[in-house]
Parts: structure tokens; sequence; C-alpha cells
């Protein structure tokens, strides 16, 4: 019998191709599937791990207990029971020591304050230190902060009393430290931070033989690697902890595990993952399995043939099934064979990589077990075809025409597929696509399309066939009744549709993702490169980014207040539009910058340069014996006030001392302070000593615009005259008088509903300098950078002005245009601007595509190109199939008179008519299936969605699907009627 199967394979060595070639495309998926899944997976599970803070990744034990005298051999024993209790591979483990010590700071009232010693392995690898790194019992390293506080100096000693000693340690300054990686893992113990008080001074280890550091706090840092935390070779982290916490308990040491939650993150980026790779295979595997199952019975007349004859010589049943299989095995188990490798192979191609070298075995057995699954389904298939072709009658079997068609079958099966379609549709639209049935609803729905259009097509062919015919246009008759009555041709065109749909919704939903994460990068930045960055005010964060980019077209400084209500964004608006990645949902680019240039302002008032200031000033018998100027600088933004104090009634002039504005680019005046008196006084001329030179003379003191009082409460009272200007203290509140030279109301861009807290046109907000401040709305945005659907943009150098010398904070930074030159991050540095962190939108947009639900999308392509070459192999199996009755159609035709030219389009025709409904249609489907189906960019595992995602069907997709299925599909059917040349001649 096996002998008869291996002669039949021989004979029909074009049918067994197809089906090795399909057999192989299977084989493939299935083996790409598999080794993609593996290395995405643990790409996947290594961004979330990046994106993690290190405090998650390191596992601390502690242990209180005596040293007797030699530290080392305490720690080496704490490290050795660690290991034995708690067996990770490839771990090293970072080991300190800390004892809890007070000083006293006699200098500011004999202040005691905790200062913990501490000693730990590699310390001055992870600080910057001025001096020396201890080397010596009783030396030891500060940091900047503690000698800012306690004023001590490479060289000092200092003494610490150790808790519960009632000694005290003399300790000698080495060198000041400051902490270089404080996000990174070997910061993650909080017993090596500050805890409240001083920050820990680390020593030699040393230092801890002396007797009153004899009963320390011993610690055991266990950095986790990385390929435990990714649970590569699927090994089990937390179950290995969970293990260890009873062993620790028995033990008596502290173990503090963080790992968990991000544990439980990995694996779920893994599930993620794993579903992501299975629904795109699953689509292309159910694909090849029916196109095996249409092949089977497409090619099954000579079988069928076979089986007649072997009945009329007795054959059972099971022969007969055997027979079949047997002719099935062979091009199946070469498809599988030639299958690995190309799996392998695309999925390095795919995923850019493959897994790590641990889970290679893994991957290759697990493919050779799915490989195995699949053809032996596929196989199953194939033989069940035969098997129902093989219960008809020995006079049906040896027909070389087929009968009559019975369509009931079919009909219930396209009912089947649309009804099935209809539940994903449904599924998708109330649980989400990634419910059920909603992760196929889109290749259903094209199905379901397919079949619809499969039974139409063939009717238009029945009736233009038959009139066609009868009205002599023989080209157009004898393609559509090829079309009509061609058998399969209805279930290959379904295949063609689906290929050419799945293949235009991924690359669309591809497409749309990179828009998307690009999108959201730019909104969450704001810039193309944005540095978070460490300064003393708002002030001074202007002034030196201004400095550093006196063209403004580079850099541009931003202040962030998210604890606002609503958020504010600050931002030099005048650099905005060359610096910001402006998007329409901002509102109008310019409208800030706009409103608050169109604003008229008196004339600056020069800044105080000098080292004194002076007033001349005419005081009212009763007035205020004491006047009040509040300065800021205008390089530091340090806000101070100074008095002058011992004011007569009279005409005099009076002058204050103030050093601080000699420094470039010196000070402006905030305003005046009065106290509370029964007079008030009249200022006439401000000026500065060292140089000399006037500041604002009376005819400016005089300038009305010049000056404003509160915005809310009772304020002071203030008028002016030729004389100058005229202050007046309302009570004890109303004290204060403020210069203007910033826009009144602050215009402002509001995104989202008015605040409650608004009333009628008083838009008020209070994080400009801690009091309530008047806003004027310019301009309203559906979206602002950074703050999403709700907050306020305004600008920084108003903001700051308005609030004075009172200096909210916020979180500071540096937005970089595209083209901004590295040296420009030095410049920053130069004029006192620490650099926290940088990002970059391009970087942002590299860590969104590592997302579980992101990072599937290029195999889900990778399925949707596997699909077309199933429906292009089946073009093929349809060729071959008809080859022989399509030549003795074509010479019977010739006998008739047909000639040559009419002969052979008739032969090509319908191949081509084919390929063409199929490619139009497939794009029809994918346009139905994205509105009914809900087909999207990829969401956000966040949920994230501040700005609609870019549209999933453009043209440009919709023209790429159709080319490359038009090249895909015409090829694979040229090269199935290239034969019908000989045979119309």
């Amino acid at each position: 019998m096996y002998f008869v199967s291996w002669g039949a394979v021989r004979r029909r060595t074009t049918q067994a191709a197809l089906l090795t070639l399909l057999a192989a495309v299977a084989a493939a998926a299935a083996t790409a599937g598999t080794w993609y899944g593996l290395t995405v997976a643990a790409r996947a599970a290594g961004a979330e791990v990046t994106a993690r803070p290190a405090d998650q990744q390191v596992i601390t034990v502690h242990q209180r207990a005596p040293t007797n005298g030699d530290p080392r051999l305490a720690l080496d024993r704490l490290a050795a029971t660690t290991r034995a209790l708690l067996p990770l591979p490839g771990v090293t483990p970072i080991l300190g020591v800390v004892q809890d010590t007070f000083y006293t700071d006699r200098l500011h009232g004999s202040a005691r304050s905790g200062m913990p010693v501490a000693y730990r392995d590699d310390l001055c690898a992870h600080v910057r230190i001025t001096g020396a790194c201890p080397a010596t019992p009783g030396t030891v390293v500060i940091s900047a902060d503690v000698a800012q506080r306690v004023s001590l100096k490479t060289g000092d000693t200092f003494e610490v009393r150790p808790d519960g000693s009632l000694g005290t340690l003399r300790l000698t300054v080495a060198g000041i430290y400051l902490v270089t990686d404080a996000d990174g893992r070997y910061w993650t113990d909080p017993l090596f931070r500050a805890q409240g008080d001083l920050d820990p001074v680390f020593t030699t280890l040393d230092t801890f033989r002396e007797p009153q550091l004899g009963r320390p706090t011993l610690a055991v840092a266990v950095p986790v690697p990385l390929a435990l935390l990714r649970g590569d070779n699927n090994y089990d982290l937390n179950g290995v902890l969970n293990a260890a916490g009873p062993r620790f308990a028995s033990a008596q040491l502290d173990l503090d595990n963080p790992t968990g939650e991000l544990f439980d993150a990995v694996l779920a980026d893994r599930r993620t993952v794993i579903v992501g790779v299975l629904v795109a295979l699953a689509e292309v595997l159910i694909l090849a399995w029916f196109a095996l199952g249409l092949a089977g019975r497409l090619t099954g007349r000579d079988r069928r043939a076979d089986a007649g004859l072997l009945k009329l010589r007795g054959a059972t049943g099971g022969g007969l099934l055997r027979l079949a299989a047997g002719q099935h095995v062979v091009p199946l188990a070469v498809g599988a064979v030639a299958g690995l490798p190309v799996g392998i192979a695309a999925a390095w191609v795919v995923a850019g990589d493959l897994p790590v070298r641990s889970e290679w075995w893994l991957a290759l057995l697990v493919s050779v077990a799915v490989i195995l699954v699949v053809e032996l389904i596929g196989l199953l298939v194939l033989t069940g075809v035969d098997g129902i072709a093989q219960r008809a009658p020995v006079v049906a079997l040896l027909q070389r025409v087929s009968g009559a068609r019975r369509d009931w079958r079919s009909r219930f099966v396209d009912v089947f597929f649309v009804l099935l379609a209809a539940g994903a549709v449904y599924q998708a639209r109330t649980g989400g696509p990634e419910s059920g049935l909603g992760v196929a609803a889109p290749g259903l729905v094209a199905l379901a399309v397919g079949l619809l259009l499969a039974r139409f097509l063939r009717w238009v062919a029945d009736r233009i066939g038959g009139a066609a015919v009868r009205a002599g246009r023989l080209r157009l008759g004898l393609t559509a009744v090829q079309v009509s009555r061609q058998p399969g041709t209805d279930r290959v065109f379904a295949l063609l549709v689906v290929a050419v749909a799945l293949l235009a919704l991924t690359t669309g939903g591809l497409a749309a993702g990179r828009a998307e994460r690009a999108d959201r990068a730019d909104v969450e930045l704001g810039a193309a490169r944005v540095l978070t960055v460490r300064a003393a005010s708002r002030t001074a964060l202007e002034y030196a980014v201004r400095q550093a980019d006196p063209s403004g077209k580079q850099a541009m400084a931003v202040v962030v207040d998210t604890t606002a209500s609503p958020p504010l964004l600050a931002v030099d608006s005048s650099r905005l539009e060359a610096v910001a990645r402006w998007r329409p949902a901002y509102g109008p680019a310019g409208a800030l910058s706009s409103a608050v240039t169109a604003v008229r302002l008196p004339a600056p008032a020069p800044l105080i340069t000098g080292s004194a200031l002076t007033v001349d000033l005419v005081r009212d018998v009763g007035g205020p014996a004491l006047l009040g100027a509040i300065l800021q600088h205008e390089g530091t933004g340090d806000g101070f006030r100074v008095e002058f104090q011992g004011l007569r009634a009279g005409a005099q002039t009076a002058s204050v001392s103030v050093p601080s504005c000699a420094v470039a680019p010196g000070c402006r005046l905030v305003g005046w302070q009065l106290f509370p008196a029964a007079g008030g006084l009249t200022i006439r001329s401000v000026g500065q000593q060292s140089p000399a030179s006037t500041i604002l003379n009376s005819a400016d003191l005089a300038d009305v615009s010049r000056w404003r009082a509160g915005f809310t409460g009772i304020v002071a009272r203030l008028e002016t005259s030729v004389r100058g200007l005229v202050l007046r203290a309302a009570g004890n509140e109303g004290t204060e008088v403020y210069a203007v030279d910033a826009p009144l109301p602050v215009p402002v861009v509001l995104a989202g509903g008015r605040p409650d807290e608004w009333r009628f046109d008083d838009a008020l907000s209070g994080r400009f300098g801690g009091v309530t401040t008047p806003v004027r709305v310019v301009a309203s945005a559906s979206v602002l950078p950074v703050l999403g659907r709700e907050g306020m943009l305004t600008d920084l150098d108003a903001a700051r002005r308005v609030a004075g010398d009172a200096d909210l904070g916020g979180t500071f930074q540096v937005w970089l245009a595209e083209d901004a030159p590295e040296i420009l991050v030095g410049a920053l540095g130069d004029r006192g601007i620490a650099v926290l962190s940088d990002r970059t939108a391009a970087g942002r947009t590299t860590a969104l595509a590592a997302e579980g639900r992101v990072i599937t999308s290029s195999f889900g392509l990778f399925a949707a190109g596997l699909a077309l070459v199933v429906a292009a192999a089946m073009i093929g199996v349809v060729a071959a199939a008809e080859r022989e009755p399509q030549l003795a159609m074509l010479r019977a035709l010739r006998v008739q008179g047909l000639d040559a030219g009419r002969a052979l389009i008739a032969g090509y025709a319908g191949t081509a008519a084919l390929v063409l409904t199929g490619v139009a249609a497939g794009l029809l489907a994918a346009v139905i299936a994205r509105p009914v189906a809900a087909v999207t960019a990829p969401p956000f595992p966040d949920g994230w969605r501040v700005i609609p995602p870019p549209g999933v069907l453009g043209g440009p997709v919709l023209a790429a699907a159709a080319g490359i299925g038009l090249v895909v599909f015409g090829v694979a059917g040229w090269l199935s009627v290239r034969g019908l040349r000989g045979g119309a001649r």
C-alpha cells in the first residue's frame, strides 16, 4: 500500500509540490511564532525591568549583630548565609555595615542630629569625591550637604557619639562626596541614605573594629540579574523568593523583597506577547488548514479514480484511507522539514534577534512539537476530505466530470462564518478588541465579506457568461463561464480577499501604531529633547538658558507644576514656536507670545547694579519710620528685602547696602513694603551708589501705570503726584506695593473646562507668587504638552515677575530643539544648571515600542504575509487541478474553429479576473472591517488616550496592499497558466 502511495505521489508531482508548499508555510509559521515569541517576550520583559525603579530590583538582608572586633568575618558569614538561603545564580552581593551615631553641632546651639557611620563595598566608584577616599581607620568622607550644614571641610576632625555608647568617636574628614548614580541599584538600601537628619558618613571597614562600633547593622544587597527578573528559561523568581522567606525568618534575618510587583508585571508582559503571537499565528494556521482542505478537494479527481478502481478490486474503507493518507504524508513531512529552518530564519529577521541562548533548546523542542501538531491536523484535514469523497459509489468515483453541484453544505458554511463574524464584532465592540472572539473580528469580517462577494461574483459571472456567449462575445463569455463553473473558485476568491484585507489592516495598524507612539512621545515631552534640571529658582533657570542660547532658537526654560489646580506649564513663550514640537491640538502656536507682547507695559526700570540703594523721600508727620524694598537678583533669582530705617518727618535721603546686586546682571525692584502708621510717605527718586546712577526719577515714580497693589483682600493705598509716588499702609494687611513689569492679568492658554473656583469673569490662579493672581484666557486648546487634557500654559517670564521674591518651585526643565548641539548642555552646566535626566522623543518612542501589545505588531505583519503566500499557492492549486479539463476545453474550442488568440485569452482571463477581483474585494473588505470591527492602532497598556489615534487605513496603506497583492498573486497566476500557450495552439 505504501509503495502504491509513493507511486501516486511521483505521478502527481505538481500537486504534491503545492501541498508541500502549503505544509512548509504552516510549519514556518509555527516555528517563527515560537522563536519570535520567546525573543520578544524577553525583550518586553527587559524593557519592563528597565522602566521600573531600581529599588524594585534589589533584595536586601539586614542583621543587627556584634562583630566581635572582626567586621569582615561578620559580613562574610552573613553573605554566605544569604547565598545558602537564597540560591540565585549569577548574583554579586554588595556588603555594607552601618552604625547609628549622633553629631552635636555646638556652633548652632548644640543641636543633636543623627549622622550614621557606614562602610560599603566599592563606595568610591559610586560617588565623586573632592579630596581622597578614606583609606585608614577613623577617616571618613562626608556628603556635600553635610559639609555645608555643619561647616566641615577636608582635614577637619569631629566627634560623634554611637548609639548606646557612653564615649565619643573622633573622625577625620578625608574628602567630600557627591552621589553620582542616586537612582542606581547601589543606593537602593535605605540604611545608606539620610534617615531624616544628616547623610551617612562613609569610612573604612577597619574603623568598625572600634569598641563603640561593635554592634552595627550588617547589610547584604542582592541586585537581581536581568535574566532572573525577566524569567529567562521559565525561571520562577517569585517561587524561589517565597520559599526563601520562611528560611530567613527562622534564621532571624530581615529579608526585604521588593521584586514581587515587578515580576508580576513581567509575567503580564509575557502573557501579552504570547496572546499577540498566538492570535496572529492562529489566523495564518487556520487559513493554511482551510487551504489544505480545499487543495485536497480540488486535486482529488485522480485519487477518487484510484479509490474507485480499488473498490472494484475489493479494497476496504480503511485501506482506502491509508492509501489517501500515505499520499499526503510525504509532502507534509517534506514541508515540515523545510519549514523549520525557514521559520527560524524568518523569526530572526522579523524580531531582529534570537531568544536568549539559554532558551534555544526550549525554542527548538517547542517548535518541533508545534510543527508535529500542525502537520497532524493538516493530515487529518486532507484525509477527512478524501474520506468524504470516497464514500461515493464506484460509478461516481470513476467519472472524470463531477456531477451536479450540491450547494447546501457551502451555504451552511457561509452562514456559519457570517454569524461567527457577527458575534466577534459584538464582542469587539462591547468587551474590547482583546476580548474573546474580538481578537479575530477583523479577519472574520473580511472572511464574511469575501464569502458574500464570492457568491455575488459567481451569480454575476453566470448571468454575464450566458448572455455574452449568446451575443457572440466569446472572450467575455468564456472568461465569465470559467470563473463561474470552475470548481473551488469561490473559495479561492474568499482566501484572496481575506489575505489582502489582513495585509491592509495589519500594515495600517502597524503604521498607525508607529505614528501614535511618536505622537504620544511628543505630547509627553513637548520637545525633541527634554532635560530635567536642578536650578536655584525659576529666574536662575530662565537666565541661564537665555545666556546659553542667546539666539532663542534651540533651548527654552520650562517649569512644570502638576500640583496646581489646574496644572500649570510655564514656558519662555518667545522661544516656544522655535523649540517645541507644536501640534494643532495645542491651539495657535503664537497665541501666548502675541498676548504677552501685545500688552503695553511701561519702560522697564534699569537693574540695580550698585552696592548701595538710595531713596529720596518725604515722610509725613506720623508716617512710618521704616520703609522696605523688595529686590530680586536677575541671575540667581534670590529674593531679599532691605529696610531703610530711622526715617524722620520731612524730606531726606536714605541708603541701604545691597552687595548682592553688584554681581551681574544685577537686581530688579520688585516693590515696596510699608509698616502700619497713621501717615504715609512720598518717594521722589530711587538711585544707587558704586556706581552712582538714577534708577527711577520723580516722573517715573509718578507714572501710575508702573505700580499696583495686591489683588485680593485689604491692599495698600497708593497715589501719584508731581512729586513722586505716595504710599500709605492700609491697616496691618495692606502693606505692599509692587512694580508693574509683567502683563496683567497674566495671559494663559487653557485646556479643559474652566475650574470650579472661577466665578463669571474672575479667572484666578494661586500659582503665581503664593497669592491669588488674575489670569486671562487668550486661547483654548484641547490638549497641552506634558499636561494633557487639563491645564494652563503661561509665560514663564511673566509668571516669575508676578511672583516676585516668592518662588513656588515645580519641576524645572530645559527643552531643546531637534538640531540643538551637545555643547549647549555643557553651557548650561557651566551656568549652574545640573542635569538630572535627559530624555528624547525618539527614545520615548522606542521605549513605547517595547511594550507587550506593541512589540508583536511586526509578527502580525509577517503572518499577513504568510496568508498572502497561502492564497497565492491556492491559485496554483486551482490551476494544477484544472489543467487537464482546461486544456481539453481549449482543444475542443480550437477544433470548433476558435482562433488561437481568443483561445489563449480564454485560458488566461479567468485567472487574471480572479486576481484582480480578489485584490479589489480584499481592499473593500478591509475598508468595511475597519469601522465594523473597531480596528485601531494597538492600545497602550496603561490606557493612555490623550489625543485621538491616527487612522488605520489611509491611501498609502491601501495602495501598498493593492500593489503587493497584485504582484504576489500576479506572479502566482502567471506561473500557473504559462503552460496553456501550447494547448491554445
